[in-house]
């Protein structure tokens, strides 16, 4: 999103998925920033709209504006520590579901792939892929279903980078359909035109209990693909 980006009305509510003394899971819906903006149009967000009813909840991780599905806030000074922590250590598991533009290819045994190449930062708001000057990002996939021109695959990022999975989509020449920021042009059809919104989904997220991250209990969380 460009500085002069104003977000349009989310009319969807989220979706409370479990919570404790010590934190939230939620469904975010897809049109709807993580954190408000530095402009006063984008003060509706995920966390704006919690404090409401959590006024201690904090953000210790983000999906972007037309991304949908489960995040985790701490609800205490302890539980973010523990949660973000966790992210440092790569001990939460994340996976995601996304529509990509064509026919993807994988392993021709298991219809798997990985995707290896470094990220930097490029002209706000943007990515780009450099080997000289980014940052290791990889990202594993597996094909969930072929479309007529567009392949429903799983993706499981072992880095955090910003935009990782839009820009190593766009990277195999596979973007994510509905992407506004890294897409191709193909038969003079854009593919950010070739879906209503971004098509990528955080289905499930996992970790152990922040309180007690190491020997604690180990939480899974599932979220339906809207898509």
């Amino acid at each position: 999103m460009s500085d002069d980006f104003i977000a349009p009305l989310c009319h969807e509510e989220i979706e409370i998925i479990f919570q404790d003394d010590d934190l939230l899971i939620i469904n975010k819906p897809s049109g709807l920033l993580s954190l408000s903006g530095k402009n006063p149009l984008n003060k509706d967000s995920v966390h704006h709209r919690l404090v409401q009813d959590f006024p201690t909840a904090t953000m210790v991780h983000r999906l972007d504006f037309g991304t949908s599905g489960l995040m985790v806030l701490a609800l205490n000074k302890r539980a973010n520590g523990g949660l973000t922590k966790q992210f440092q250590l790569r001990i939460v598991e994340k996976n995601y579901t996304a529509i990509l533009y064509g026919n993807v290819q994988g392993d021709i045994s298991n219809d798997r792939g990985e995707i290896n190449v470094p990220i930097a930062r490029a002209d706000f708001p943007y990515q780009k892929i450099c080997r000289q000057t980014g940052k290791r990002a990889v990202s594993q996939y597996q094909v969930l279903e072929r479309l007529a021109n567009s392949t429903r695959v799983m993706f499981t990022p072992i880095t955090g980078r910003t935009h990782q999975l839009r820009v190593h989509s766009l990277a195999i020449g596979h973007p994510i359909l509905g992407c506004d920021l890294y897409g191709l042009t193909i038969g003079g059809t854009p593919t950010v035109e070739m879906a209503k919104r971004l098509m990528l989904h955080a289905t499930s997220l996992s970790f152990n209990h922040p309180i007690d991250p190491v020997g604690g209990e180990r939480l899974e969380f599932e979220s339906v693909c809207p898509f």
